[in-house]
């Protein structure tokens, strides 16, 4: 039996934004330096992931200063949450069906 592939999110191939989503999933908010930190990425790497999901309306992006520092930071969307949870709960049926 070939395993079903339907449910798989292309968006989340990428295990940068595989990463970026699962930390963002199990916190309120994340700023850009703590995410390229956990994620081993350059800023260049990290700002075209994050904007990518950004687009499609999976994260938002909240921009303001600290002091006179700049402050990046991201968050999950109501629609970024359910996409990602649909794309793990076909991971798993995939896992499931291919060892069977």
């Amino acid at each position: 039996m070939i395993p079903n592939l339907n449910g798989i999110n292309k968006a989340f191939e990428s295990k940068a934004r595989l990463g970026i989503m699962s930390v963002l999933m199990v916190n309120e908010s994340v700023d850009f330096s703590t995410l390229k930190s956990l994620l081993s990425l350059t800023d260049g790497n990290l700002a075209s992931h994050t904007r990518a999901l950004e687009e499609l309306g999976y994260i938002q992006c909240e921009k303001r200063f600290i002091g006179r520092k700049p402050n990046t930071s991201f968050s999950v969307t109501q629609a970024g949450s359910q996409a990602f949870t649909a794309h793990l709960k076909a991971l798993e049926e995939f896992i499931k069906n291919a060892t069977k």
